[in-house]
């Protein structure tokens, strides 16, 4: 008869219910499975940031008046909204925008209601004369292009444009895709160049080729009329469609003069119908190239997505295109997301393969099949969650999952491992020893899981863009861990009375059949199933079924030997070690002498890292994916002579990586459009700028080259091209920062700023600092400027008014739209100028007239030169004037070379800038990464010591003591001593965001062996075991769970620290495993990954040897206070 026994509900219930849970776990993993194929796959997480834009244009206003009339009302009115984080605006000729970023906790349609309000109370300040009200959007990360579609070849652009409309057109009818945006191509346009003087002498104003022009080209529904029994509308046709003779139609219009003389538009206009005027220039692989920027609807499947858009492109290749046209699509973040899929699912594959393997020996391969089974399943269930939140499968949370491994099975190793022992030592019916298994541990587990779980609450409110990229980390690993407990505790013990057996003696006569009937039954299945696969063309699931064969005769060969020599051989070897070593830290003074020992390596572990110095870096960057070079020449620069330096630039670049490198995919070069530094936040046209792109293969494709030298290679090339400024970096990973070295200077005075912003670059080049690629200031008052001077007393009794004169001006100068040309589903304008040579030069334009009917003389027809009322003054202004917080500021930056980290230049930047005098009423701070890197810091802190709080909360509550929780959060803090040791020496670095979360997570991970320990030694001691005995019971009990949990761990990480992948679908279909090391994944993930594997590495010892040790002190320390004596413990 079984005594009475503590269980567990719902464990005994499933027990009893075999049936109901075993058609639970297929529809779980059916269902799951499903789920995971329907989930949608993206590189980087769909963050939503509660980032609102406010743009406002005003045409003919300079920087500084923009600043004045309109930035500064619209800053006072935003400044009143609650919720905001900060704001920053850059005013610029002719164009104001405010950047309003809010706390993350405000939902982003509430953000943008809140601008939008704000805003309307400003317009009663702003001028009345605005062309349209400031314009208010939100920032949405989904805008972004997800890959480029490069078409290039020997065409003129005219045909090139045809293609890229094709492919555009093509593309766009796919549902997942919100738009498709064509950067390289030129606009035609009918265009009417006036002659200035014919003009003048027909006394015919812009206005009224405008109206000649927009009259004629018109279409005009009449209404209907009755005709018969219908109705029919009566519709005026004017419009202008046959595009070949429509400069010659326009032309022959008609445009009466002021007096009332008809007068031929071509006798005093040039119209032709061509392509407007290169504003921008492209090129992909010295050819002109139009790239089309794919964006992706939100929630879509990237890997999908992209595969159509490639589909597509093919058909156009094979069907369409001539052969000599070349299409390169550059950026796909699919591949990266593809990469990245199978990089982390082989990490599972073989970090689950791993930790199999290891249980194999301690617990047999039945019951190491159960507890790596609760990983899938786990899994499962975190996929049918995740469409229910919101998420996508993406590199973070893949991650999550990989980090989860190791942990998920802890759970389940606890259960299996408590009902092996109980089923084959104490004996007990399989149903008894797995409902008793589960009661007896139920409580140390659940209070171990919800420590794990404790870190990664605090980081679910991460503040700031890095926060809501990593939110998805702490979410799924929550999501997945209590998904573990479920598996542990309802599933696994089914699986345990099902199959758990013990094992069978054959008679010394069995056949070999006898001995082997399953294995032969097996081999027989396989056999038959790889034959059929083999029939029907499958054969990478052949060779599958054939491996499967074979393993399975490896496993009863080789492995039961191999596993039952360790289990009654090693393993009892390596517990009497245990013992021996715990009975010697037990004695005399060994413990005190241990925990003194422990607390000077903490302090020789900090002295390790302090000798190191290893570098600091925010986040980590992997070998170049795409190397930039960005050239900035001085504002004014035409974009013709822009394009000449470019192509300089270019030669170069081509010099260092060659002509047919098989590492580089394609060099793009960029004129005037997205030729900005991302880090800037500016993306406007800029004529003065370019950006000369090299592409590189996939990691995979390299075969071990490394791309970071032509990084390093081509900033020397590239460096010395006099009046350039050139700066050479490679793309962002992670979430997007600012500069890695930026510096701020806040101020009013601008001449003050410009002056204090020179001085300092100067200042700091004077030290020497190494790792500056080069210090630049984002405030440009070198910007070439001509200012129209007006005499407006002489102006007002002319009888012209300001505007009158500035329309003139910018009509002549800029042009004006007189109407549109339909050319298909496009409109094409027509632009109403003077000719390029007389709209070129000044001297020419001061001599038009300004012509207009005076109605203060009878309506007399006036024509004013505008020399007679103006004069030009040549003079030089700020090209924008940015702010922050209402403040004037200028930033001063600079990228950092190879080799170096912003955390070791910017200590060095401070400690020069105590001898930087600066004006009162200025100040000097550091923003751009390093203000994120200080967020980030100061919050994985805080997030460190509610973690302790809360996991100290559980155990306190568990345990009803204090100093049991205390001993617990000692061993999180001696756990640092194995991250610390590892880092100095290997010489690693220290990535804050992923060693912090790495720390953060470990004080979780640690604490749940550390638990289960000490409450089987208080259970132990209840049942009247000696506080030595209890100890040294417990460990050894303990000693088989303890290092599983930790070798699963550690064993489910090391294949992303290390990046070691396996191609398994090809090394059954082509017998090619495709191995590699490294890629970007390692470089993003290894730092956390190797973070864990450290610290875990020694909590492991801390738990076996320092964690008894401390709970001896603590028991005869509570004695002696009692007045117990010690001895009878």
């Amino acid at each position: 008869m079984i005594d009475k026994f503590k269980e567990f509900g719902l464990t005994s219930w499933s027990v009893n219910n075999k049936t109901a849970i075993y058609i639970l776990t297929i529809f779980v993993t059916l269902f799951g499975i499903s789920t995971y194929n329907s989930l949608p796959k993206e590189q980087f997480p769909d963050i939503v940031i509660p980032t609102i834009y406010i743009s406002t244009i005003y045409p003919g206003t300079s920087p500084a008046d923009m600043e004045n009339l309109v930035t500064r009302k619209l800053e006072k009115q935003v400044k009143a909204i609650s919720g905001v984080k900060k704001f920053t605006s850059n005013s610029v000729q002719d164009f104001s925008n405010i950047i309003v970023e809010f706390n993350p906790n405000i939902n982003v349609e509430v953000a943008k209601q809140r601008v939008k309000d704000a805003v309307d109370k400003a317009k009663q300040d702003l001028p009345d004369d605005l062309p349209t009200d400031p314009s208010v959007i939100e920032i949405n990360f989904n805008d972004f292009p997800v890959m480029y579609v490069n078409i290039s070849g020997p065409y003129p652009d005219d045909k090139l444009k045809e293609f890229s409309t094709m492919a555009k057109e093509k593309i766009e009818g796919l549902k997942q895709i919100t738009r498709v945006d064509r950067v390289g191509d030129r606009d035609k346009e009918l265009q009417v160049d006036v002659d200035m003087y014919k003009m003048q002498a027909a006394t015919i104003t812009f206005g009224d080729i405008e109206r000649a022009i927009a009259y004629e080209n018109k279409t005009i529904s009449a209404g209907s009329v009755k005709v018969d029994e219908m109705k029919r509308a009566v519709r005026i046709s004017g419009e202008f469609t046959d595009l070949n003779k429509v400069a010659t139609q326009i032309g022959n219009i008609i445009v009466k003069s002021a007096y009332g003389s008809p007068v031929y538009l071509k006798d005093i206009a040039k119209v032709k119908y061509d392509f407007a005027e290169q504003e921008s220039y492209a090129r992909m692989n010295h050819n002109p190239v139009i790239s089309l920027n794919i964006v992706k609807r939100a929630g879509e499947n990237l890997i999908e997505t992209s595969d159509k858009v490639r589909a597509i492109m093919a058909e156009l290749q094979a069907n369409k295109f001539p052969k000599d046209l070349e299409i390169v699509i550059t950026g796909d973040q699919s591949e990266t997301t593809r990469t990245t899929l199978n990089d982390l699912i082989n990490s599972i594959i073989i970090g689950f393969l791993l930790v199999t393997i290891v249980l194999m020996f301690f617990m047999g391969v039945t019951n190491a099949l159960f507890v790596g089974l609760s990983v899938p399943i786990s899994m499962f269930i975190a996929f049918m969650i995740m469409p229910t939140i919101g998420f996508s499968l993406n590199m973070i949370v893949l991650f999550a999952f990989l980090f989860a491994l190791g942990i998920v099975v802890d759970d389940a190793i606890v259960v299996i491992e408590n009902t092996h022992r109980l089923f084959h030592k104490e004996h007990l019916p399989i149903e008894v020893a797995a409902k008793k298994a589960a009661g007896d541990v139920i409580v140390p587990v659940i209070a171990g899981t919800a420590t794990t779980l404790a870190p990664f609450l605090p980081l679910m409110f991460w503040p700031g863009i890095v926060g809501k990229f990593m939110y998805f980390l702490p979410v799924t690993l929550i999501i997945t861990l209590s998904a573990s407990l479920f598996v542990a505790f309802i599933i696994n013990p089914v699986f345990a009375v099902s199959f758990m057996k013990k094992e069978v003696e054959y008679a010394k006569d069995a056949t070999f059949f006898q001995k082997n009937r399953g294995l032969v039954i097996s081999w027989i299945i396989a056999g038959a199933l790889a034959l059929i696969f083999y029939v029907f063309g499958n054969v990478g699931m052949g060779n599958f079924s054939v491996f499967i064969g074979l393993l399975l005769a490896f496993n009863r060969f080789v492995l039961d030997g191999a596993i039952k020599g360790f289990q009654d051989k090693v393993l009892p070897a390596m517990m009497n070690v245990y013992e021996n070593i715990i009975r010697w830290t037990l004695r005399g003074r060994h413990t005190i002498y241990l925990l003194l020992g422990t607390i000077v390596l903490f302090f020789a572990s900090i002295g390790l890292i302090a000798w190191r110095k290893p570098s600091v870096v925010f986040f980590p960057s992997s070998d170049p994916n795409f190397v930039y070079v960005y050239l900035k020449l001085p504002n004014g620069t035409d974009q013709a002579v822009t394009d000449s330096v470019a192509k300089v630039v270019e030669d170069r670049v081509y010099s260092v990586v060659g002509e047919n490198n098989p590492l580089v995919e394609a060099i793009i070069t960029n004129v005037t459009l997205g030729t900005n530094d991302p880090t800037e936040g500016d993306m406007s046209p800029k004529p003065n700028r370019a950006r000369i792109g090299v592409s590189f293969v996939k990691f995979e494709e390299r075969h071990g080259v490394s791309t970071r030298v032509y990084l390093d290679k081509i900033r020397e090339a590239v460096g010395d091209i006099p009046g350039a400024e050139i700066a050479v970096d490679q793309e962002k990973g992670g979430p997007p920062t600012g500069k890695p070295i930026a510096i701020e200077i806040t101020g009013e005075e601008l001449d003050d700023l410009v002056a204090i912003s020179k001085n300092l670059i100067q200042y700091i080049n004077k030290q020497n600092i190494p790792g500056i690629e080069e210090l630049r200031s984002d405030l440009e008052d070198t910007k070439p400027e001509i200012q129209i001077e007006i005499d407006r007393e002489r102006a007002n009794r002319e009888g012209i008014s300001t505007a009158q004169i500035g329309l003139e001006i910018r009509t002549a100068i800029f042009g004006k739209e007189a109407s549109k040309i339909r050319d298909g589903e496009e409109e094409n304008k027509v632009m109403l100028r003077y000719s390029p040579t007389q709209r070129n030069k000044i001297d020419e334009l001061m001599n038009l007239n300004i012509t207009f009917r005076d109605m203060a003389m009878g309506g007399m027809v006036r024509n004013i030169p505008l020399s007679s009322v103006a004069k030009v003054k040549y003079s030089n202004t700020f090209a924008a004037i940015k702010r922050k917080n209402q403040k004037r500021i200028v930033t001063i930056s600079s990228n950092v070379l190879s080799g170096y980290s912003p955390n070791d230049i910017i200590p060095k930047i401070e400690e020069s800038l105590k001898g930087f005098t600066i004006k009162e009423g200025y100040d000097i701070r550091f923003g751009g990464e390093q203000e994120d890197q200080k967020e980030t810091s100061d919050f994985l802190g805080k997030a460190m010591l509610i973690s302790l709080g809360l996991i100290f909360g559980i155990l306190a509550t568990q345990f009803n003591s204090t100093s049991k929780p205390l001993i617990i959060l000692t061993e999180i803090l001696f756990t640092i001593i194995g991250v610390f040791l590892g880092i100095g020496i290997f010489n690693m670095g220290f990535v804050i965001v992923m060693t912090g979360i790495g720390i953060v997570g470990l004080a979780g991970i640690v604490v749940k062996n550390g638990i289960l320990l000490i409450e089987f030694m208080d259970e132990l001691r209840g049942r009247g075991l000696k506080l030595r005995e209890a100890i040294v019971e417990a460990g050894k009990t303990r000693l088989s769970p303890v290092l599983l949990t930790a070798a699963s761990t550690i064993l489910g990480l090391i294949p992303m620290a290390i990046g070691f992948n396996i191609n398994f679908v090809t090394l059954f279909t082509e017998l090619n495993p495709k191995i590699f090391l490294g890629g970007d994944n390692v470089a993003f993930w290894g730092p956390l990954s190797w973070t864990i594997i450290f610290g875990l590495g020694f909590a492991t010892f801390i738990t076996l040897v320092l964690v008894p040790c401390m709970y001896f002190l603590n028991e005869r320390i509570k004695a002696r206070l009692k007045g117990i004596d010690v001895e009878t413990l």
